[in-house]
C-alpha cells in the first residue's frame, strides 16, 4: 500500500467559508493535500494535513485534527475530539486535546501539553486501516450487528457532513494570494482576502473577494459577486452574471457581460464582447399557459352567447312569416263562381311564381295528381253518365237569371 496518496485535484471552498483576523473559518472539514503553506490559521470540524504542511498560525479543530509526518505549526493546536500526530511533526505553541492522543516518534511540542484521554507515542495508524482492522475484529468475534451500526454511522456521518474545504497538493494560501496549479471553486456566501490564482475559477452567488482572480482557462464570476479586484484570463473567457461587480479590469479572449453586471475597470477583449439582456414578458411555463387559456375560454363562452342570440330570431322569421307558403288572397279560392276556382290552373300558378324569385325550378306534377286535387270542384267530362255536357244534370231544375 503507497504511503502518499493521489494529490487532491480542486481548490474548493464550500458556502460560508470566511477568512476573519488571519484565520480560515469554516462549518465543515478542512483537508490540506500535502507539501501545502497555510500563511494563517484554521478553524473547521475536522482538520486533516499530508505530509510537510505548514501552519503559520493555530489550528481549532471542534472535532479531530491529524498532521501527517513533518508536519508543522507555528502557534498552538487545540482539538475538541482525538488528535494525531505523525513522526518529526512540530508543534509551536501549546497541545490541548480533550480526547485521546497518538503521537509518532521525534514530535516535538514546545510549550506545554494537556490530554483528557490516553495518550500513544507511536506512529498513528491511518485511519482506514483503523476501520478495517475494528470491522474485522467485530465480524471475528459474532458482533455483527456492531459491526453494521459502525458501518451506517460512518456512512450517515458522510451524507450529513457539509463540504469540506480542500487545498490541494502544492498549494501556497495566504492574506496575499491563493496559488495552486488546480482548478478553484468559490462557494456562496464566503469572504476571502487574497488574490486567487488557479488553472480555472468558478465563484459563486454573494460573494466578496478581496483581491484579483486570474487563471489560465475561464473565469466565472456568478450573481451579485463583487471582486475588488481584476479578472485577468491568458487563454480563456470571462462570464459576469447579473448584479455582479468587478471593481477592477478585465482581460479575456471573449467577455459575456451581464446588462445588470458593473465594471467600473476597462474591459480587454481579443474576440468577442457579448451582454447577456433578460428576457421580457410572463414566464411561458406559468403565465402564458394561464392568459391563453383563459382568452380561449373567453372566446368560447362569447361565440356561445352569440349563437344562444341568434336563434330566437331565426326561429320567429321562419314561423311567423306564412306568405310564403300561403296565396294572398283566400277568397280568391273558395269563391261562388266554379269558373273563378278553375283559374288557379298550373299555367296561372307558374305566372304568378314569375314574379317571385325561386331558387329550385316548381315541380311537374302528373295528370292523376291534379285530378285527384280537382274532384269535387269540376266535374270531368264524359266519366258520368248522369251530366249533360254542359255539365249540369238533365233532371236538374234550372233556376233563370234575376235579370
Amino acid at each position: 500500500m503507497p504511503i502518499r496518496s493521489d494529490p487532491l485535484d480542486e481548490l474548493t471552498i464550500p458556502d460560508g467559508t470566511t477568512v476573519e483576523e488571519h484565520d480560515l473559518v469554516t462549518d465543515g472539514d478542512v483537508i490540506v493535500g500535502g507539501q501545502s503553506t497555510v500563511e494563517f490559521g484554521v478553524r473547521g470540524d475536522d482538520i486533516m494535513a499530508g505530509e510537510r504542511v505548514t501552519f503559520d498560525g493555530h489550528i481549532e479543530a471542534e472535532g479531530d485534527c491529524r498532521l501527517d509526518m513533518w508536519s508543522e505549526v507555528e502557534e498552538d493546536v487545540l482539538v475538541g475530539g482525538d488528535a494525531y500526530l505523525g513522526e518529526r511533526t512540530r508543534v509551536g505553541g501549546e497541545l490541548k486535546v480533550a480526547g485521546n492522543v497518538d503521537i509518532g516518534d521525534d514530535v516535538d511540542i514546545e510549550e506545554s501539553f494537556e490530554a483528557s484521554g490516553h495518550i500513544v507515542i507511536r506512529n498513528p495508524m491511518p485511519t482506514v486501516v483503523f476501520l478495517v482492522v475494528y470491522l474485522s475484529q467485530l465480524l471475528r468475534i459474532g458482533e455483527e450487528e456492531a459491526a453494521e451500526d459502525l458501518a451506517s454511522q460512518l456512512v450517515d456521518a458522510e451524507d450529513e457532513e457539509d463540504e469540506p474545504v480542500v487545498i490541494p497538493r502544492g498549494a501556497r494560501v495566504s492574506d496575499d494570494a491563493w496559488r495552486v496549479s488546480t482548478p478553484a471553486t468559490v462557494g456562496d456566501d464566503c469572504r476571502l482576502h487574497g488574490n486567487v490564482r488557479a488553472e480555472s475559477l468558478e465563484v459563486g452567488s454573494d460573494n466578496t473577494i478581496f483581491g484579483s482572480l486570474r487563471a489560465r482557462g475561464d473565469v466565472t464570476v456568478g450573481p451579485d459577486s463583487e471582486i475588488k479586484g481584476d479578472v485577468t484570463t491568458r487563454g480563456g473567457d470571462v462570464a459576469v452574471a447579473r448584479g455582479a461587480t468587478v471593481w477592477g479590469d478585465i482581460s479575456a479572449e471573449d467577455v459575456e457581460l451581464h446588462e445588470h453586471a458593473v465594471v467600473e475597470g476597462k474591459i480587454r477583449v481579443s474576440g468577442e464582447l457579448t451582454q447577456v439582456r433578460d428576457a421580457l414578458g410572463p414566464d411561458p411555463a406559468d403565465d402564458g399557459t394561464d392568459t391563453d387559456a383563459d382568452a380561449a375560454d373567453d372566446a368560447e363562452s362569447e361565440s356561445a352567447d352569440e349563437l344562444d342570440s341568434a336563434d330566437p330570431e331565426s326561429t320567429e322569421s321562419e314561423t311567423d312569416d306564412p306568405t310564403e307558403t300561403e296565396p294572398d288572397d283566400p277568397t280568391d279560392a273558395t269563391g261562388d263562381d266554379p269558373a273563378d276556382a278553375t283559374g288557379d290552373d298550373p299555367a296561372d300558378a307558374d305566372g304568378e311564381s314569375e314574379g317571385e324569385p325561386d331558387d329550385d325550378p316548381p315541380a311537374v306534377e302528373s295528370r292523376e295528381t291534379v285530378e285527384a286535387e280537382l274532384d269535387g270542384v269540376v266535374p270531368m267530362m264524359g266519366e258520368d253518365p248522369a251530366h249533360s255536357e254542359n255539365g249540369h244534370d238533365e233532371d236538374a231544375e234550372v233556376v233563370p237569371d234575376a235579370d
